[in-house]
Parts: structure tokens; sequence; C-alpha cells
């Protein structure tokens, strides 16, 4: 069965669909080449399975814990087709905390590959039927299954409807668990179109998904633009900077998406005489920075567009040719958002910028970003407390920080309190706090975020030590490499050893000071543990001053607001 082209796809069934029958080259991994034919049949095939496995009257959820291998879109299809819903399971998630994603989302199936199962060793995992994609149990598993069509099985015996539960993907908030959003089939394929569309996507056009297929952003923001446009896709299992030009020249890619800091690790790279011998176009994305968008448009000769969307399709903002480069664009059409602070519920001004685009009244201007009107946020999992807390007094609250120049362009500027936004990861400070809580030599513990010099947050934990106590770094990484629910996110990339816990006169926590002071915190120690390093050491003069390098190179030199003399304590 192939259906039309000429209609708008009113679910992701229906794209998936539309590839029947079309023998072009559709998906590339490596030297594998699978037809857009070949493809639909997989997940057609999937998807049979599936409504086979699943247990009668269990919700229709699939976990899939894989890397980027031709698997992930297979069970996305098959999800899509089946009228289930797959939770992209993260693997940087460890112990106990991987099992609750699991478990939260009634994963009746968890799809898996060998290179994941030493992450499930020692799990209890009750009811959940694991799938191991490279073994020959699920070859044999799969093989009946192989003359399936589109629409030969679902789990609730009619064809998928709009509103049907397509994905959970997990975002986390300012405090707890990370929360599963739900984006359903409807709003799903609304977005790859609106993208495709938007980005002028046509069918010969190759994306290439290098970011990890479990988070929103390869998923929304490549996969389903591709698949809406009928382009073709290229995974690449784990993102590679070395490799990434010899793969999309390989691949022939035009398009590719990008968060974090996976910009500046193309950068990073030693340049090539080649570098703009490439057949990209676009890379869409976030968190490059306008330093680093135009180093990489001007060494690779592509154009990088910064997006701000979320997984929960709460607000969007659209750049147009008149956006200033700091600037992330205006609201969507049909949407409005305002900038609120948060204490009072008032709008806050516009931004008084200078003529170096140096924020002026940053107190007032900054606020958090909400839509006040019609927002496409679909909810929580089972989290209702999470849920009416982002909508509360009818609106959408981001739980992002923004401000707007006077013509209404807005500017990130950061996340509220305790959240922390590393390499793409968003990271409640609560969850590393009780993490960190639990060595021995620690009296008091506070996590907050510090900016990166490159590009989003990284973790810094200041320690109150207990009487007696001597901070040791080897014991301390050795205590961090212990805890089975550490994610390789989550370790602290600077330590701040203080002689009492800062508090407010409430007597918490005084998190603002922390923060504003970041490493900047002398007489206090810092140690550092830079990325690939295997401990930490101090962070000395010659340290601080190739940090301080790195942030002046990157531009973000402004976002290092150490506190006025009269916080810092002196040597008596």
């Amino acid at each position: 069965m192939r259906t039309g082209t000429g209609a708008e796809a009113a679910t992701v069934a229906e794209l998936i669909a539309r590839q029947w029958g079309d023998h072009r080259p559709g998906l590339r991994y490596g030297t594998t080449v699978l037809s857009h034919h070949r493809t639909a049949r997989e997940s057609a095939a999937r998807a049979a399975l599936l409504t086979d496995l699943l247990p009668r009257g269990a919700e229709p959820h699939i976990g899939v814990l894989l890397d980027n291998t031709p698997e992930f879109p297979f069970w996305l299809g098959a999800a899509a087709l089946a009228g289930a819903a797959a939770a992209g399971i993260n693997p940087t998630r460890r112990g106990p905390e991987l099992a609750r994603d699991i478990l939260h989302t009634d994963c009746r199936i968890l799809v898996t590959e060998r290179a994941h199962l030493p992450l499930l060793r020692g799990l209890d995992l009750p009811g959940v039927r694991i799938l191991v994609t490279d073994s020959e149990e699920y070859a044999d598993l799969l093989a009946p299954y192989a003359g399936a069509e589109p629409g030969a099985a679902t789990v609730h015996g009619r064809a998928p409807a709009p509103g049907d539960l397509l994905l959970l993907y997990f975002t986390s908030g300012s405090t707890g668990a990370p929360k599963a959003a739900l984006c359903t089939q409807g709003r799903l394929a609304a977005a790859g179109t609106s993208l495709a569309r938007h980005f002028s996507v046509t069918p010969d056009d190759v994306h290439y998904i290098c970011m990890p297929m479990f988070h929103g952003n390869a998923v929304i923001a490549d996969w389903l633009p591709a698949l809406a446009a009928g382009a073709g896709v290229a995974l690449r299992r784990r993102f590679s900077a070395s490799a990434f030009l010899d793969d999309v020249r390989a691949h022939g890619a035009t398009y590719f998406t990008y968060v974090g800091r996976a910009v500046q690790y193309l950068l990073a790279t030693p340049p090539r005489p080649d570098d703009r011998d490439n057949p990209l176009r676009l890379g869409f994305g976030t968190e490059a920075g306008a330093v680093d968008a135009a180093r990489f448009a001007e060494r690779f000769g592509v154009r990088l567009v910064e997006g701000y969307g979320a997984t929960e399709g709460g607000a969007s903002l659209q750049r147009s040719p008149d956006t200033p480069a700091a600037a992330l664009g205006r609201p969507a059409p049909g949407e409005d958002l305002a900038v609120i602070d948060p204490d009072t519920g008032a709008e806050c001004p516009p931004a008084h910028l200078d003529g170096a685009g140096r924020l002026l009244n940053g107190e007032q201007a900054i606020g958090e970003l909400v839509n006040r009107g019609r927002s496409l946020f679909e909810g929580y999992w089972r989290n209702p407390e999470a849920e009416a807390a982002r909508t509360r007094d009818g609106w959408y609250w981001t739980g992002d920080l923004f401000f707007r120049d006077p013509a209404g362009f807005l500017y990130f500027a950061g996340r509220t309190d305790d959240r922390l936004r590393v390499d793409s990861e968003n990271l409640a400070a609560a969850m590393i706090e009780n993490i960190l809580a639990r060595w021995a030599d620690a009296a008091a513990v506070a996590v907050y975020a510090v900016p990166d010099e490159a590009a989003g947050d990284q973790v810094m934990a200041a320690l109150a030590l207990r009487p007696g106590a001597v901070f040791g770094p080897a014991g301390f990484a050795a205590f961090l490499a212990a805890q089975p629910d550490l994610g390789t996110k989550m370790a602290p990339r600077y330590v701040r050893i203080v002689p009492a816990m800062p508090v407010t006169a409430t007597n918490k926590v005084h998190r603002a000071a922390l923060r504003r002071a970041g490493f900047d915190c002398a007489p206090d120690p810092v140690w550092h543990r830079p990325p690939g390093a295997p401990a930490y050491t101090p962070l000395d003069a010659p340290a601080r001053s190739a940090l301080l390098a790195a942030y002046a190179a990157h531009g973000r030199t402004g976002l290092l607001s150490p506190p006025p003399p009269a916080e810092r304590r002196g040597p008596g």
C-alpha cells in the first residue's frame, strides 16, 4: 500500500506509510543503504511483532535504549504504525535512576542492544520484556513478520489517530526526577511538516542524524522533517567531531541538527584546506552562540540557524532575516509570548542594550518566558504536580529566562534557579546534591550552574567538610565513580571548598551568592576537572587565566559576574 503525498499527513503513521513503494535511497548507516520502502517494511514488521507481544490491557509503551542504529527509526516507525508510544531511554542514566525511567513510563517492552546490557545488570524491572536487537533470538522472533504491511497490525484495532500518544521524551525540570513529556502523532506530524516547509526540505536532501535519538532534537528537528518531505536520513551511532565531515561527504548530507557543545567540538578539530568542500547547506540547533556560528560559517561555509522550542511544545521562536545575531527570534505565529517577572506576574520592561550589545538593565528586563495564549503543551506522563506547575495561572511557564529588545526580539538569558543544562542535557541540582551528600567527608553540599566557556552550563559544587576532614581529590573522584546513579553529565566540573555553607536569613543555602561568585571565590580553594582529565587539580592562577581566555574566545566573558568586593571574604 502507498498513500498519496498531496495532502498533509495527520499522523506520523501516515508519513511512514507514504514510504511504501518508494525505492529511492532512504536510510544510510555506514556502508548500508536502505530504500524508503525497505525502511517502512522494517517498521511494519516490528509494528506487527509489537502488537503481538504487548500484554492485553497494558499501556502500549515501549522503551528504546539504543544508540543511533537503524533499529531506532525502525522502532519509532513501528510505534507510529501500531498506535503505540515509544519512550527514549537515556543511556547516560545509571542504576536506580535508569530503572525509574523505564518503569515510570510503564514500558512493557525494552528494545536495547548488547552494548547497553551492562547498564541493565542488577536492575529490578518487573514485567518488562527485553529485546536485544543484535541477537539471534531477536532475528528469529522478528522473522515471521517480514511480510507485514503498514496498517496491518495496531494495538487499538483501528488506524492510529492524531490524538494517539507516540513519544514520551524525558525532560528535566527544576526539581525531582526527569519528567516524560507527551507527544501525540498529530502534533509531531505537524511539527515535522512545518520544519520541512520552513527549511525548504526536498526529497533530494539527506538529513545527517548525529545527535542521540533518545533526545527530542534528533527526532523532532531532524528525522521528522526528513520523513515529512520524503528526504533521506543518514545515521551516526554516536557523535564524532573527527568523523563529521567524512560522514557528511560520504552520505551527501545537506542538513544536520546540533545541541550543546557539538559545534564547539567541530570547531576544535584541526582545520583542513578542504573544510568548505562539503554538501551541507544548513545546520539547525541550540546553544552554538553567535560567535561560534559565525566561525562555523566562515570555516565550513555552512549557515547555522539557532532555534528555540521545547519537546513539550509549549513555546517556540522563529528567526527572520532581520533577527539580531545574539537573539533567537520572535514568537512563532499564534503564540502570545511574554517575559514575566515570576514574583509579581507583571511583564518585564524591554532591555536597554548599549552599542556593543551589552544588557544594561538586566535586573529589570530578565524574566521567565511565558506563553499566555494557546500552547501545544500536552502534559507529562503521570506527573500532575509538574504539569500544574508548568501551566499555573492558565499560562505555560517555560522555566527559561529571557529578555526582549524594543523591537520584540527575544534573547536567552539562562535557566531558572535549580536547573543546569550540560552538553544538551537538562539536570536538576537537587538530584546531584542527594548523591554528593553520600560522601562521608561532606557536612553540607550545594550544586549550581556556572556558565560553560563555550555553551550551556557546567556543574559546580560547594562542599563544606566535616570537622577534621581534608579534601582529597583522588578520593572524591573515586567516590563519584562508585555512585551507580551518577549520570555521565552530573559529575562536578568545579568543586569549591567552603568553611561554612553561605545561607540566607531564613537559613536556606544562598544559591544566588554561590552562582554569582562561580569559580571567582577567593580565598576559598577551587578544584576542577577539565573534560577528559582523570583527576581534579587546583584551579590555580595559570589554569584560571587559560579558562578566562577560553571564555573571551567564545564571547562569553560577560556571563561571568564576580561578586562585589563587600561580598568576598578576606583573609581574616
